[in-house]
């Protein structure tokens, strides 16, 4: 399951499992947002490769635009699979505290 909403502040909240099943969800309301968007992932628990196309497809457009996505609160585990898919060099990414 997966939530996906602005909190305070303009900071996207993704909170659960960005699989193949919430992708078209989660691109949705990607699709939305405009110039520099925070992506807070601290809640975020799990991550497939449809998911990180969601990311990829965000960030091209978000790039395109002037604008980019930022990574917040990045778990160990999810820090691994950005740096393993070579996300690591795509996005700014700030590890959790």
């Amino acid at each position: 399951m997966l939530a996906i909403d602005f909190s305070e502040g303009g900071v996207v909240e993704i909170v659960g499992r960005l699989d193949a099943a919430e992708a078209a969800a989660a691109q949705a309301f990607l699709d939305a947002t405009k110039g520099t968007v925070t992506m807070d992932c601290r809640s975020l628990e799990y991550i497939s490769s449809a998911g990180l196309g969601v990311l990829l497809k965000t960030q091209k457009r978000l790039l395109a635009a002037g604008g980019k996505l930022r990574l917040t609160g990045v778990n160990r585990h999810l820090q691994d699979i950005f740096r393993y898919s070579g996300f690591d060099k795509i996005f700014e990414i700030e590890a959790a505290v």
